[in-house]
């Protein structure tokens, strides 16, 4: 019976070493270039690269909310979102 509970101890050190190896060895990437990227450099792909879908979003809120100004503030309106 000992002999067991050795092998499943060495088991569970070895189990977790290379479950250790395994998270640290993601660590060592560079991240990628600038060119690499491809799609995701674009500008369109920043938060405020959609300058016109913003402004279009930003008038459906104020339509909705019989309000103006106050960007991100609730209240006000009918509140029948």
């Amino acid at each position: 019976m000992p002999r067991r509970r050795a092998t499943a101890a060495s088991a569970a050190i070895t189990a977790g070493t290379a479950l250790l190896a395994l998270a640290t060895s993601g660590c060592a990437i560079k991240p990628p270039q600038a060119w690499e990227k491809g799609a995701l450099a674009r500008p369109e792909m920043t938060m405020g690269g959609d300058v016109l879908g913003d402004r279009f979003a930003q008038h459906i809120y104020t339509s909705k909310e019989n309000a103006s100004g106050g960007n991100g503030v609730g209240g006000g309106g009918c509140g029948c979102n």
